[in-house]
């Protein structure tokens, strides 16, 4: 079936370049990536994206990376004579930079793929490509909330439906930027899997954008977008910790 899936996928595109994104399986008890991986070049692939996780583990536990490193090692050993394998992409927990010169330098892969950790840290990037930590002021967070707004704005419009669609969008990012703790509180940086310790904010906006409850992020909206809807609420969608958090109110 996955052969079926990317020489159609690859077909259509033609000239674009087709990629792959894949757990390491669907049971927790089997991985099989590492099978199958070796032939996705053959099939059309230009890439593979590896998730160090199942389908059934979802969240629940740290991603493997060791497996990771033995599917790329896989899709080395089987590159034909002469050839080489495609850009596997690492995927799972990229949280810091260190997380990320780790992964590229010990597990085989050409860079790794920025999800949760760019949706809680959407500074994550330059972190990476300046090797540092960033102490970010609530202040500066802000100002990205407001950039979105705008961009979001623009995209979707200035009517009813637009700022609809702009405030749920902002609305679920929040459920993932309320995770962040400021590195300049903490004596080591957190991870991905670690439940964000209790603190207590430099000012009033660190301590309102850390408000892990819906009705905190509202108010969020509201100071970058304008006032909501009567009678309006919200119920986040995602439910991509590793833990649980208490985000009604």
């Amino acid at each position: 079936r996955m052969e079926t899936v990317i020489r159609a996928g690859a077909g259509a595109l033609r000239r674009l370049p087709f990629t792959v994104k894949t757990r390491t399986g669907f049971d927790d008890k089997l991985n099989v990536t590492h099978t199958i991986a070796p032939r996705f070049k053959l099939y059309g692939a230009a890439a593979l994206t590896l998730h160090g996780r199942t389908r059934q583990q979802r969240y629940s536990r740290p991603a493997d990376w060791s497996y990771v490193a033995k599917t790329a090692a896989a899709m080395r050993d089987e590159a034909a004579a002469g050839d080489e394998a495609i850009p596997l992409v690492g995927n799972g927990d990229v949280y810091t930079f260190d997380d990320y010169y780790r992964h590229v330098e010990q597990h085989g892969v050409a860079t790794c793929m920025l999800a949760r950790g760019m949706l809680i840290k959407p500074w994550l990037a330059t972190e990476i490509k300046e090797r540092r930590h960033w102490d970010i002021s609530g202040s500066e967070r802000f100002e990205l909330l407001r950039k979105f707004a705008d961009y979001a704005l623009e995209h979707w419009g200035t009517d009813d439906r637009g700022v609809e669609n702009a405030r749920r969008f902002l609305l679920e990012w929040l459920s993932f930027t309320h995770r962040y703790v400021p590195i300049g509180l903490l004596e080591a940086p957190c991870t991905m899997a670690h439940r964000p310790p209790p603190f207590v904010g430099r000012d009033d906006r660190e301590m309102l954008l850390a408000s892990p409850l819906a009705r905190d992020w509202v108010r969020i909206t509201e100071m970058v977008i304008g006032p909501t809807p009567k009678n309006f609420v919200f119920a986040p969608k995602h439910k991509s910790a590793a833990f649980e958090s208490n985000t009604q109110g």
